[in-house]
């Protein structure tokens, strides 16, 4: 282990974990040829700095994260034991032949589309429950585990469980458009009511999507369950301000804020 770290980087406890979505970070180093800002050299600032996972979403046109950078933080990742690897998008692109060769912790399955500027909505069942079945269980038979990007719709759980899956990842753009707002309350309420469903089903629960500083405190306090939180654009676009190591713990004061009691 890397004796740089910062005592709390990989304490997971009973707080929700912070994964970080490395996949801005590629973008901006693909507009030159010079290699900067390096995606490894994030990822080790970041774990440092008490990150607990690392997330990467490579698409089949590599805009951002390529098929090298994936096996770079693979190769990185083997000075970080305790750190958790989730390598997401669609399994029916590329998705499973990365996942066949790298066998992350965690794969995070997501309905987007080739061209889709980003995430926007989750699998829908029973329309989805046919073809992911077999790409389920084919993942899951190489020890990983496997959570679907899910709307905060209650009476879809269940099925994303019958389907095979570990969790699942709650979409939270709908939140995040809604905090700070007359909205925010009744948004909640609607993530609090698919957690609950999840839980009763026997899934665990990831959250992502337009989580900030600002609102991740109010979502976590208020949806039971979440495992995991994985943020990309918001923190890369703090750390250009405040750097790595700041951002990253402002971020998990934001955790403990919520799980500190009132």
């Amino acid at each position: 282990m890397n004796p740089l770290v910062a005592p709390e980087a990989g304490h997971r406890g009973s707080r929700t974990a912070l994964s970080v979505n490395l996949n801005k970070v590629a973008l901006l180093r693909n507009t030159r040829h010079l290699g900067i800002p390096s995606v490894t050299k994030a990822a080790r600032l970041v774990l440092e700095a008490g990150a607990q996972g690392l997330t990467v979403h490579p698409r089949p046109d590599e805009r951002h994260i390529r098929a090298q950078d994936v096996r770079d933080l693979a190769e990185l990742l083997k000075d970080w034991p305790q750190v958790e690897y989730n390598i997401e998008g669609n399994p029916f692109h590329n998705l499973m032949d990365v996942i066949r060769e790298i066998r992350p912790h965690q794969a995070t399955f997501v309905p987007d589309s080739v061209g889709q500027f980003t995430s926007d909505h989750g699998w829908t069942f029973p329309a989805d429950l046919e073809r992911l079945a077999p790409v389920v269980a084919e993942t899951k038979a190489l020890g990983v585990r496997v959570s679907l990007f899910m709307d905060p719709i209650p009476e879809m759980m269940r099925a994303a469980r019958e389907v095979g899956a570990d969790r699942v990842e709650l979409y939270t753009e709908a939140y995040a458009s809604a905090w700070g707002t007359p909205r925010q309350a009744a948004e909640l309420a609607r993530y609090r009511a698919a957690a609950e469903a999840a839980l009763a089903a026997g899934l665990e629960i990831n959250a992502g999507h337009d989580l900030n500083r600002d609102n991740l405190a109010d979502f976590l306090r208020e949806v039971p369950g979440v495992q995991e939180v994985s943020i990309g654009h918001a923190l890369v676009a703090d750390a250009l301000e405040l750097g790595y190591t700041e951002t990253i713990r402002d971020y998990q004061r934001c955790i403990q804020r919520a799980f500190a009691p009132r």
